[in-house]
């Protein structure tokens, strides 16, 4: 019984609680006064190197940004190829991670998806439409349809939820320093779709639309989170519904180190919804939600960078639901002794596996 009237005096207070629209809060100051049953101490263990680039006519040089899914017994995976000529998008499936790195790869540059930039997939199920949405970047917000996740082929013609870049973000671009809109990232809940994206530049961006009018519609971008200093918010968010009313937002960023381009740690940040406000649950590189600190490796040591992936999902519609603890990440890691240009470095896969961090773990 004084554990229930807790309970209740906690959800009083909460309700009571002055909101801040934190549009412009650095992501460091933003308030702390939401709860969360989410672990602030977690700890990983890294598989090795899971998939790495083929050695087939594509020459790709790394294979990055991966988004999975399970549907029933098969994973399935988007992903980057890079090459210091540009980036395109691939798509293989296996049922078991050991089969992971012979799974063959179809290029969806074979799809309607077409040549050209793409890169930063994400894969979801709108099941209001009944079909499967990829999510990436083409220069601009793109996406592509499809009503088997199965058939690669199947993909249409990229369209854009801007005509062109928002003025908003336009401007976050050239300050203070050239930046690139990238690492598009969709989630719903019952009655909106939000977009977010990043600049490079330490601006985590957000627009919505309604559930009925995606994909819309798309409103003019805010900021959802901002630092002064680039490195310290930098992109590959993740946002995902971890029940309870909760939201979990995962943002790389670049600490410092030896790693090629510098070392790669994921902060985190929660919420009541996924306008914000943001409140900070592990946002150091001493004490990340994913990162070297907090990462073994039942093997070699491959990577000190934990970078762009994401959360394996069985939940795969548009509100992007997880357990809130048992977690998997697919990310992708690269070599600290690699020098080569940035596209042209070797980026592989690796599985993260939650070790600590469960209640009673």
């Amino acid at each position: 019984m004084m554990f229930s009237i807790v309970l209740l005096a906690l959800a009083a207070i909460a309700a009571a609680a002055p909101q801040y629209p934190g549009l412009h809060a650095p992501a460091s100051t933003l308030s702390k006064r939401q709860t969360t049953f989410l672990p602030s101490n977690i700890t990983w263990s890294s598989s090795g190197i899971l998939v790495n680039p083929k050695n087939d006519s594509r020459n790709i040089a790394g294979i990055k940004d991966p988004s999975i899914i399970q549907v029933d017994d098969t994973y399935h995976v988007f992903a980057s190829t890079a090459r210091s000529e540009g980036y395109n998008l691939v798509y293989f499936n296996f049922t078991d991670f050991t089969e992971a790195n012979d799974a063959p790869f179809y290029y969806l540059d074979q799809s309607g998806i077409g040549t050209g930039y793409r890169a930063a997939p994400e894969v979801f199920y709108f099941a209001p439409q009944k079909l499967w949405y990829l999510i990436y970047q083409n220069g601009n917000a793109a996406y592509s349809t499809n009503d088997d996740i199965s058939n690669p082929a199947g993909w249409t013609a990229p369209q854009t939820f801007y005509s062109d870049t928002p003025a908003l973000i336009a401007d976050g671009l050239i300050t203070p320093q050239q930046g690139y809109w990238v690492d598009m990232w969709v989630i719903c809940d019952d009655a909106n779709c939000h977009l977010f994206s990043h600049d490079d530049n330490g601006r985590l961006y957000r627009s919505q639309t309604t559930l009925a009018q995606f994909p819309a519609g798309m409103s003019d971008p805010v900021i959802a989170l901002e630092e002064p200093k680039k490195e310290d918010l930098f992109e590959a968010s993740n946002v995902y519904s971890v029940g309870n009313g909760t939201y979990l937002l995962l943002v790389e960023c670049i600490g410092a180190g030896d790693a090629a381009g510098g070392v790669r740690y994921f902060k985190s940040w929660t919420s009541n919804d996924i306008a914000g406000p943001w409140t900070p649950l592990a946002t150091t590189q001493d004490h990340p939600f994913m990162g070297e600190a907090n990462v073994e490796f039942t093997g070699t040591k491959w990577t000190k960078s934990i970078s762009h992936g994401e959360m394996i999902r069985t939940s795969v519609d548009q509100k992007l639901g997880i357990d809130a603890c048992g977690w998997r990440y697919l990310y992708q890691g690269v070599d600290p002794a690699s020098t080569a240009d940035y596209n042209g470095l070797p980026w592989k896969l690796g599985l993260l596996t939650q070790k600590k961090g469960c209640s009673g773990s």
